[in-house]
């Protein structure tokens, strides 16, 4: 191990000799450096190295190399002010490049490599890597890490890693990237072929180029000869068509291979639709056919898959969606085939939360744009309010009414004004397969109280019925308390001490309610009221230790 060492410092030799000769580093300084270097290196020869023990060889490395470079700056500015000569003149000082530009980056770049072949499977170390070589891509990092080196680093990444949603969206990215570039250096040289981003020509550009059309004539004016401009536009077209395909062709090889490494992720595909909609590719709707089948092939049972959809169809088939647009007739419309879709598929309360939760979106959205009243000149309009009351109706019919549909539906209904529609549905679910639902019973109870104002022992009568649960007696206590803290009324504790003995009457062996009852009159009754109940809680539940 001392040996390999050894080796590895004295390979650094002629990169210190340079530091000290252009006067960057310091002989004692220098010497600092192989001393801790050695420290370094002597951590990696271990059995088994840490993790850590590489990100700290590079950070020392890179401190090192920033060093370097900002003292270079320094000598480069010394060397412009003696460089004047008697006249003023600056005569710009030159630097050649020398070894110790480019031994910094090497080594920190070697150090990479070693960490990732030895933690293959660690995601964000990779992608430390790559952003290092991303940022270094000047001077004779250029050289080396050109699209092959970049190719063959990702790849060796998402053989080690083939489970990073993350590398093959990049890596697609990659490759889509270089021929981009490959299409716009055609344009730079004059070949105008366009690019693989959507063409979004400046107006002004093409008013310039029609009215110096002479420009781009032969210059000996003879046009005999020459194709005419439509054929030339023939000939662009079959150049802009050949990256184009050669795009979708990348496209659609990563997307089979990261579909076959990653089969159940959804995530992974919207992000390829993403990129496809972002690109201007060649046969892009039929690949954005293909993967939105695929989608519904593997994801048809999944909720989550049928809301994105739904969105993505109301978004204008888009997956980038802006939450402040109005959706338009059709758009909705579309949505709506999706959610109906769906419901036949998978009939859940989960598909009816996400499918009410977008029409009311819809609602309140639509209500906050100027045009929210376009409308109904569509064939396909639907009105989202009338529609939201229809899918919970379709809930109930269905069986798939649950206890936080039902209090959203007669919410609704109150929002609408529908206070009397709202009191009979409440007293429907309340009577049928919701009567456990403490929260629709304390909802129903708010409801009677907004409706008769002051309400008489009559209108209460049905706190009456035969064993109500303890939860809804421990909601109705909380309501009264509330009304007692903020009107000071006595009146309101009087009636939480009548709901503490209703309970008690059939819960008498329930030590938390006991204790909550105790409590209410610690701090809004008396002293004596409160020994009271401490007195027959004690004598109820006799040996219990609670108390």
């Amino acid at each position: 191990m001392a040996d390999v060492v050894q080796y590895k410092l004295e390979r650094m030799v002629n990169e210190l000799d340079d530091l000290e000769r252009r006067g960057l580093f310091s002989r004692r300084e220098i010497a600092e450096i192989v001393k801790q270097r050695r420290k370094f290196e002597y951590r990696l020869k271990r059995p088994s190295p840490l993790k850590q023990d590489y990100l700290a060889y590079i950070d020392y490395e890179k401190s090192v190399d920033a060093l370097r470079v900002l003292r270079k700056k320094a000598v480069m500015r010394e060397l412009k002010k003696k460089s004047e000569d008697v006249k003023g003149v600056v005569k710009k000082p030159k630097m050649k490049h020398s070894v110790s530009d480019f031994s910094g980056i090497s080594r920190i770049v070697e150090i990479y490599r070693s960490a990732t072949n030895r933690f293959k499977g660690d995601i964000q170390l990779w992608f430390q890597y790559l952003e290092f070589c991303r940022q270094r891509r000047n001077g004779h990092m250029k050289k080396n890490l050109n699209v092959a080196a970049a190719r063959a680093l990702m790849q060796s990444g998402l053989r080690s890693c083939p489970s990073s949603e993350a590398l093959w969206v990049e890596y697609l990215r990659m490759e889509l990237t270089y021929l981009n570039k490959l299409s716009a250096r055609r344009v730079a040289l004059g070949e105008d072929v366009g690019t693989l981003v959507p063409d979004h020509h400046d107006p002004e550009d093409k008013q310039w180029r029609e009215e110096n059309k002479e420009l781009f004539m032969p210059i000996d004016g003879e046009t005999g000869d020459y194709k005419d401009l439509d054929e030339q536009n023939k000939e662009l077209t079959q150049k802009i068509d050949f990256f184009r395909e050669q795009g979708l062709n990348i496209l659609q090889t990563v997307y089979k291979c990261a579909v076959e490494a990653l089969p159940s992720s959804f995530s992974l595909r919207t992000q390829f639709l993403e990129i496809l909609e972002a690109t201007n590719l060649a046969n892009s709707e039929n690949m954005q056919k293909e993967i939105l089948s695929d989608m519904k092939n593997e994801f048809s049972k999944e909720t989550g898959f049928w809301d994105w959809l739904a969105k993505y169809e109301a978004a204008g088939r888009k997956s980038t969606q802006d939450v402040k647009k109005e959706i338009m007739p059709d758009q909705l419309f579309n949505a709506i085939q999706v959610y109906d879709e769906a419901l036949k598929i998978v009939p859940s309360s989960s598909m009816f939360d996400l499918y009410i939760k977008f029409l009311r979106d819809t609602i309140d959205r639509n209500r906050h744009t100027q045009n929210s009243k376009l409308s109904d000149s569509s064939d396909n309009y639907i009105d989202p309010v009338s529609h939201v009351l229809m899918v919970y109706e379709k809930a109930q019919k269905m069986g798939c009414i649950t206890e936080d549909l039902g209090c959203q539906h007669v919410s609704f209904l109150l929002e609408l004004g529908r206070l009397d529609d709202a009191r009979n549905l409440a007293e429907k679910l309340c009577s049928g397969e919701l009567s456990e639902a403490v929260r629709l019973w304390f909802l129903r109870l708010s409801i009677e109280i907004k409706r008769i104002g002051t309400p008489s022992k009559a209108d209460l009568s049905f706190l009456a019925l035969p064993r109500p649960g303890l939860a809804f007696y421990k909601n109705c206590i909380e309501m009264e308390l509330n009304l007692a803290s903020s009107a000071g009324a006595k009146t309101h504790l009087v009636e939480a001490r009548k709901l503490y003995e209703a309970a008690l009457s059939t819960y008498d062996q329930d030590a938390s309610l006991w204790q909550d009852y105790h409590s209410m009159e610690s701090k809004m009754g008396t002293s004596e009221t409160a020994a009271a109940v401490h007195w027959r809680a004690r004598k109820t539940l006799k040996g219990n230790t609670v108390l």
